[in-house]
């Protein structure tokens, strides 16, 4: 008799690697994302952790965070995003790459220069 194995079931078994919620174990999922901005794209790498638990206080299993922060000239504010799945996290991350401006560093140093 041959067993067959099916691979997805070995995916979770990193889980038990964890003993404690408050070790927050995560798998790391990495993506990239391209905004398009008038002086050219900018490139976002959004890291998404899936933990082996949800972390104290959270009840979604999923964190996005990009490796960028928007909207640098009036308050600057870090993309992320929560969810039930990577999906869902990704998703509301890539939102607010969307709905906030990105300005480079270059760009804001030059607006604060002298005569600018």
């Amino acid at each position: 008799m041959q067993r067959h194995f099916r691979p997805e079931a070995l995916v979770n078994d990193w889980k038990f690697a964890q003993k404690e919620v408050c070790e927050e174990l995560a798998l790391l999922h990495y993506f990239s994302f391209k905004k398009p901005q008038p002086g050219g794209e900018v490139c976002f790498v959004i890291t998404v952790k899936e933990f082996a638990a949800p972390p104290k206080g959270q009840f979604a299993r999923f964190f996005a965070q990009a490796d960028r922060h928007l909207n640098q000239k009036v308050a600057p504010i870090l993309p992320t995003g929560w969810g039930n799945s990577i999906l869902e996290a990704l998703t509301a991350c890539v939102r607010m790459i969307r709905e906030f401006p990105y300005e480079s560093e270059n760009a804001i140093a030059a607006k604060g220069a002298p005569g600018s």
